[in-house]
């Protein structure tokens, strides 16, 4: 478990693998991925019980699922720098063969990926389906799952908001990015999905509410009070509300970084931002 300061650090290395690796393949989605960096990180090195190495079967141990899946950039430099696999493998994101596809994929064995992701509205249905699992095999560990608020938008996620109330499911913490923007605007110019929290309560979920989503003490007090209220016959959703572009002040306040990469220029600026912290791959 780490202290405040080793998390903004390794936030810091989690920032510049991210704009170095869509930079290096003209190609990716910096903007979401930079708005979760310290929720994946609290998650990663603080909160969550996960094994390293890397066992598919995921017993005895915190499972996390990433539903959002385009922003795989957070997910593999976390996954890296937990030391699921080396860190100089961030070097072959979105290469033809290699294991770090755009959007996280298993055939290839990618140690810490236990789903496809990417196609939005499926990894809800997903983590509670392992949720129940846990439940039948007696495994007392929680499922975690990050969800973006566009793909909310998405009918499936209502089938299974409505499904975990219903069953009980108890087990398992969804997170809500709420950066609301998407790649086409935002979200509520794209389909305007009004009161989310209220959606939620009225579906019969737990409802937590982190306001400064980018602050690593809010995140982590706030997973910790929802891991409080587990096993209560409630599933427990956290409505976080990022910055999409988090840490680089040209790619904030704007949709526009949702699925574009940096050129040169903007890359060494975004990088003077946020100074090398552990050591770049």
């Amino acid at each position: 478990m780490s202290d405040i300061n080793t998390l903004e650090n390794i936030s810091i290395q989690v920032r510049r693998d991210i704009l170095r690796m869509v930079h290096k393949v003209n190609s990716g989605h910096p903007g979401g991925s930079l708005g979760c960096v310290e929720f994946f990180v609290s998650l990663y090195f603080h909160t969550m019980k996960a094994k390293v190495p890397f066992e598919m079967n995921g017993n005895d141990e915190d499972l996390f699922f990433l539903s959002n899946g385009h922003i795989s950039p957070v997910f593999y430099s976390v996954l890296a720098r937990k030391g699921y696999f080396p860190v100089e493998e961030l070097n072959t994101f979105r290469l033809i063969d290699s294991r770090l596809q755009g959007h996280p994929t298993t055939h290839e064995g990618l140690p810490g990926i236990r789903v496809a992701s990417g196609s939005l509205g499926q990894g809800l249905s997903v983590a509670i389906g392992a949720a129940q699992a846990k439940k039948l095999n007696k495994d007392p560990q929680t499922v975690f799952v990050l969800m973006g608020d566009g793909e909310l938008q998405e009918g499936q996620n209502w089938e299974a908001i409505m499904y975990a109330a219903a069953k009980g499911v108890d087990n398992i913490i969804a997170t809500i990015d709420l950066n609301g923007k998407q790649i086409d605007g935002t979200t509520d110019d794209v389909l305007y999905m009004g009161d989310v929290a209220q959606k939620f309560k009225a579906f019969g979920w737990e409802v937590l509410v982190i306001k400064e989503g980018n602050n690593i003490e809010q995140i982590i007090e706030t997973l910790s009070v929802a891991k409080s209220k587990l096993g209560k016959q409630k599933p427990i959703v956290i409505l976080m509300e990022t910055e999409m572009g988090n840490g680089v002040d040209f790619m904030m306040n704007t949709h526009a970084w949702h699925g574009k990469a940096p050129n040169d220029e903007q890359l060494e600026n975004a990088l003077a931002q946020n100074k090398e912290t552990l050591g770049d791959y």
